[in-house]
């Protein structure tokens, strides 16, 4: 996509042509791709950026004095510095590469849960949270003996303020929510929470894995302690993810893993870790996908993240509406203040039975409880069909997801 083109205006078509996977049929039907929250797609500058990274750069970092690894180590470390101003970041230290989301939120739990939490400390979670939110705590739990307190959510899938006001104490340790929930849609006011929870001194935790890729963050602004997303849904490849951490808390963190760039000195008697981020990046990283995590941030900038998020907006306005319109069919979670995600149900039909139909209309969706058991119990229900739409999206691909729905509620006659 040419810079010229985003100057003026953005041409969707042209975009969604920088994702050649979008061009094919499924069972003989045009795909629309509809399952972005489980995983974006990577657009041909991204693919092009990392076959040049392979086929002429690619060593291993840190640790070579000859050019190709200079070479690799610089395109690694630029990175970093882009994701810190992409998300806004004080210093390049603080941007910890990981996998994704969730083995940043378990570096954090062993990095500050288990050195500093005892018996009786609290940590304060809510109903909507990713298990990846919830498991890591359950495992300090389990080992340290610590309480873990789950914050109720509203009908329309909001956290309770004065619940989680309430759940603040003097044993508080930590607060873990996420910014926008992956199976309601809902648009957390994470900078109020943020600033509750600080009242009382607490460090707080947030998950961003669906926010990053659909709006604007900014870590000072919301003055998370802790900031977790993952590559592989902005249109980089899987295994790269970022934890961000204020250098404060990093620095008296203690390491997830030994070995490798994690160290400064090591000799049988004693061993003195690196500084910060690397201190938190053992062994050899995945070099390859934070690469392309890198150009997926500069094809993402390129379009400009309000334009992504204002496509978004207008693209889910209109799904939202023609979901609702259609008689039996439940769409889960707000009407406002919600990303483009849209859990919904048909009646007494099994998920798994809607996201079967429709794909073989070529429609691609989520069903299943979406690593949200807790929050399917509190909705009532065992799993729900997911539909989220990204930037790439056009409005032919909801039209063709409602005419599936609709195949579906003749078949199943409700």
């Amino acid at each position: 996509m040419s810079a010229a083109l985003h100057e003026t205006m953005v041409d969707w078509e042209r975009v969604r042509k920088d994702f050649p996977i979008l061009d094919q049929k499924v069972h003989g039907k045009r795909l629309a791709f509809l399952d972005n929250a489980a995983s974006s797609h990577v657009p041909e500058p991204v693919l092009e950026r990392l076959l040049t990274y392979q086929r002429t750069e690619h060593s291993n970092i840190h640790r070579g004095v000859h050019a190709l690894s200079q070479r690799a180590t610089d395109a690694f470390e630029g990175v970093r510095t882009k994701v810190k101003d992409f998300i806004n970041a004080r210093e390049d230290r603080e941007i910890v590469f990981v996998r994704g989301a969730t083995e940043g939120i378990n570096l954090v739990m062993h990095g500050y849960g288990r050195k500093y939490l005892k018996a009786g400390d609290e940590v304060v979670i809510t109903t909507m949270e990713h298990h990846a939110n919830i498991v890591p705590w359950q495992m300090l739990r389990d080992e340290k003996g610590i309480v873990l307190k789950v914050v109720p959510i509203t009908d329309d899938g909001r956290i309770e303020e004065d619940a989680f006001v309430e759940a603040l104490s003097e044993r508080t340790r930590l607060v873990g929510l996420v910014h926008v929930s992956n199976s309601l849609g809902t648009i957390n006011d994470v900078k109020r929470l943020v600033s509750l929870a600080h009242q009382r001194d607490i460090p707080v935790l947030v998950d961003g894995c669906q926010a990053t890729p659909h709006m604007k963050v900014d870590v000072q602004d919301l003055d998370a302690d802790f900031y977790v997303f993952s590559g592989h849904k902005m249109c980089a490849p899987t295994g790269s993810g970022v934890l961000y951490g204020k250098a404060s808390w990093l620095e008296r963190m203690q390491p997830f893993m030994g070995g490798g760039d994690m160290i400064l000195s090591v000799s049988f008697e004693k061993t003195t870790y690196n500084q910060i981020p690397h201190k938190f990046e053992a062994g050899t990283p995945a070099i390859l996908p934070v690469v392309g995590l890198g150009a997926a941030i500069d094809y993402l900038e390129t379009i400009g993240m309000d334009r992504i998020a204002e496509r978004e907006a207008s693209l889910g306005d209109y799904a939202l509406g023609r979901l609702k319109a259609l008689e039996g069919v439940r769409v889960f979670g707000p009407d406002k203040d919600r990303a483009s995600v849209y859990s919904f149900g048909i009646s007494d039909v099994h998920p798994h039975d809607i996201g079967t139909i429709l794909d073989q209309a070529g429609v691609a969706i989520r069903a299943g409880h979406h690593c949200t058991q807790p929050l399917m119990k509190r909705l009532g229900v065992p799993a729900t069909a997911r539909a989220s739409v990204a930037f790439y999206n056009n409005e032919e691909d909801v039209d063709q997801l409602v005419g599936a729905i609709e195949h579906v509620r003749e078949i199943f006659g409700v």
